[in-house]
């Protein structure tokens, strides 16, 4: 239930965000500041979309791990990639000891996974066992595809505001007339366009770091080895917060907890942990296999 109601919600939000491009990108500049607009975020976000796990991982320090290196990770890993008959994905470390995990790449050959020392450390074998399903769930549910996408709308909305601000006098605003232009609707847009797209596109990372915690239950079959290990990341990630530079911030949304510690906000990446707790104990509760 909860998965097609994610599902039905990144489809509603991606609805609003296209309708935000298209009726306020035309309001506040015209028809050709929303074609500008669009291929500049189309521009940058393809760029985000094939260099994602190059920029991810930088943003990490991570290094490559061999099997020697790591073998029970390896282990993990390749039995739920079977599992899910899907291809092993490479494999990386962070130096840094805040515990927290991530996987990126634009499908699953080109998929990177990659865990810090810190959550290495904490969690237990079954633990860590279902922080990954979570992460590779991401790449199964084509959800690097699904944030680029949102990111190129979201950016093209902030261009072409930004187009209207600085080219407004060029032709490029409102799109007629003065006497059919609203400088009052024109201004909210100007303002308000921005912020809104931001904030659906942070609504849609949320809905699907939820997705992910239910296809990662699934694949693991074990969501209250999830829950577990959500709750020792709260804690962790609180006691150690990175540094929100702006490397780290870019790639965030793709880590299993919010490596800036439990701040919550409507311009949070990640839903509130007692939440996506509370979930994951109603999947166990619903399927007996899931209680052991």
């Amino acid at each position: 239930m909860h998965g097609f109601t994610n599902g039905l919600k990144t489809a509603v939000l991606f609805g609003a965000l296209g309708a935000l491009l298209v009726v306020g990108g035309g309001l506040i500049a015209g028809s050709q500041g929303l074609v500008i607009g669009l291929v500049l975020a189309l521009g940058i976000n393809a760029f985000s979309y094939f260099n994602s796990d190059k920029l991810a991982l930088r943003s990490m320090a991570a290094r490559p791990v061999s099997e020697a290196e790591q073998p029970a990770m390896y282990r993990i890993v390749r039995e739920l990639a079977t599992s899910a008959r899907q291809p092993m994905p490479r494999l990386y470390v962070s130096p840094t000891a805040a515990p927290n995990a991530f996987a990126t790449g634009r499908n699953p050959r080109h998929a990177a996974v990659c865990a810090t020392e810190g959550i290495l450390q904490m969690l237990s074998e079954r633990e860590l066992r279902a922080v990954l399903a979570h992460e590779l769930s991401h790449v199964y549910n084509r959800d690097i595809l699904i944030s680029s996408v949102a990111g190129a709308i979201a950016s093209a909305v902030v261009w072409i505001a930004n187009i209207a601000v600085f080219f407004g006098g060029m032709g490029f605003g409102g799109g007629g007339s003065d006497r059919d232009r609203n400088p009052v609707a024109e201004l909210l847009m100007l303002f308000l366009g921005p912020l809104a797209a931001s904030l659906i596109q942070l609504s849609i990372s949320r809905a699907r770091e939820y997705q992910a915690d239910e296809s990662g239950a699934m694949l693991s079959a074990d969501p209250l080895a999830l829950a577990s290990a959500l709750r020792k990341l709260e804690v962790g990630t609180a006691q150690r917060p990175l540094a929100p530079t702006p490397r780290l911030q870019t790639a965030s949304h793709m880590m299993i907890a919010n490596p800036f510690g439990g701040v919550r906000s409507l311009f949070s990446t990640h839903p509130p942990m007692e939440q996506r707790i509370a979930r994951l104990q109603e999947l166990a509760k619903s399927d007996p296999r899931y209680l052991h």
